[in-house]
């Protein structure tokens, strides 16, 4: 796993990649992160590094450090909730499923008048096709449009956590309005996801926008159903 200093400290990139590792599962619960030395050859960074950034962990009450034992993951949701609502992916992890997930390609892509998205976006956005591996076989597969024109070229971006880049890029999205249906999944994305030529699936479309109503982000989610039943959980508000 690369980090580069044109991102950033160091130290709050590996930080953001051992959360999201924790979010998702892959540093389940109850369970010790990998050793500091191991850490280091991971990422290729100082000790201290990577001591700053468990640290910052440690603070945010996800990770909890005893001496001689290790580092334990104490909490794999976020302390400071915007809501009562939990993700997917959060009661997924609390039912002991392991989630990752993984970039499949970045683009830069061109728009023409008469295309869906160019009301949306104009002339250009950024491509992002990523996929969620539920127990590591393929589960979701996301398509991420956003409102971006960066000059660097695709193959030179490195993205972790999508949403820690939006921030990076000052994109801030302050609401989201999703849409379910049932779809026929596009070839691509059937063999992706194991299924059949021609599947019917459940597809998400979400529109994320800033505190101006700005649509910044459009997606579209297919999920491989028969492998989980997708959840939407509600507390007393």
């Amino acid at each position: 796993m690369h980090v580069m200093k044109k991102k950033g400290p160091l130290y709050l990139q590996i930080k953001e990649i051992l959360k999201d590792r924790i979010l998702h599962g892959e540093y389940a619960i109850n369970t010790n992160i990998p050793s500091e030395p191991q850490l280091e050859k991971e990422f290729n960074v100082s000790k201290i590094t990577i001591r700053n950034a468990i640290k910052e962990l440690v603070q945010e009450g996800y990770l909890e450090k005893r001496s001689g034992i290790g580092t334990k993951v104490i909490a794999n949701v976020s302390i400071a909730k915007l809501s009562k609502g939990k993700r997917f992916t959060e009661v997924l992890v609390e039912e002991g499923y392991n989630i990752t997930k993984s970039i499949i390609s970045i683009d830069r892509i061109t728009l023409s008048p008469g295309m869906p998205l160019y009301s949306i976006f104009g002339g250009k956005c950024l491509k992002v096709d990523r996929i969620y591996l539920l127990n590591h076989e393929p589960y979701i597969y996301f398509t991420h449009y956003i409102s971006l024109d960066i000059k660097e070229d695709a193959k030179d971006i490195h993205i972790t956590s999508l949403y820690r880049f939006l921030e990076e890029n000052n994109i801030r999205l302050e609401s989201f309005r999703d849409e379910f249906t049932i779809s026929k999944a596009p070839d691509h994305i059937c063999e992706t996801l194991d299924l059949e030529k021609d599947s019917v699936v459940l597809k998400r479309i979400r529109k994320s926008s800033d505190a101006k109503g700005d649509i910044l982000e459009y997606s579209e989610g297919y999920y491989n159903t028969p492998k989980h039943n997708y959840i939407v959980t509600y507390n007393d508000f």
